[in-house]
């Protein structure tokens, strides 16, 4: 297997980008909608959770329908087996909660996958196990402060800020070194679920409004 979207791909384009939307919801149809108006609104990277009924079905469907640059993952890929239906329904990238075999799966077919730690010893095996950055989950327990503190021993991790990260705080994260910021609910609701999508719009716009002033500062000021 040859993947499509290869890991330094998309690692480079999470560091532009700035921002991976995660949705998870009670209804495959309506993740898959909620994913596309995301896509629509500026988000290039949006993940499907596993845990959404009929994602597989989902997964299919935003990728027939994403627009130029963008793409589709799963989340909550914990197995081999997880990696080979994401692949077989056209998922482009792999993203987990936590260590698991998904991780040296995906590595070993050269797909890219954004591995779940929280500690300093599973960040360092995420890596040692061929993720293609960590995402740190849950931000929320030690906030940008905790994220700081493990960039200080590790400043070759690619480090995702996931869990309870809102337009408040996602620039706390970008400043203490996060690539990226992970946002679920904060930018979903309950779009995933059939909610309305109108407001979700909203949220996805001021999100990517906030990134693209962040990259415009990052540009002119000392690197750090």
């Amino acid at each position: 297997m040859t993947p499509e979207l290869t890991p330094g791909v998309l690692l480079d384009g999470i560091r532009e980008a700035r921002l991976v939307a995660i949705v998870r919801g009670t209804d495959g149809g309506a993740a898959a909608n909620a994913a596309l108006a995301a896509m629509e609104e500026g988000f290039r990277y949006v993940e499907i959770a596993l845990t959404t009924p009929d994602a597989l079905t989902a997964i299919r469907a935003v990728r027939a329908a994403a627009p130029a640059g963008c793409f589709v993952g799963a989340g909550t890929v914990l197995t081999a087996a997880d990696v080979a239906d994401v692949a077989g329904a056209g998922g482009q990238f792999m993203v987990t909660p936590s260590l698991a075999s998904s991780i040296q799966e995906s590595a070993r077919l050269g797909i890219p996958i954004l591995a779940g730690a929280l500690t300093p010893s599973e960040a360092y095996e995420a890596m040692n196990r061929g993720a293609t950055a960590v995402k740190l989950f849950p931000a929320s327990i030690g906030g940008p402060g905790y994220l700081k503190a493990l960039r200080d021993p590790f400043p070759g991790i690619p480090f995702i800020a996931v869990g309870g990260v809102g337009l408040d705080g996602a620039a706390g994260y970008w400043d203490a070194g996060a690539i990226a910021v992970g946002l679920g609910g904060p930018l979903f609701g309950d779009a995933g679920s059939g909610g309305d999508l109108t407001p979700m719009r909203e949220r996805a716009r001021a999100f990517s409004e906030l990134a693209a002033g962040f990259g415009r500062r990052a540009a002119v000021e000392p690197q750090r």
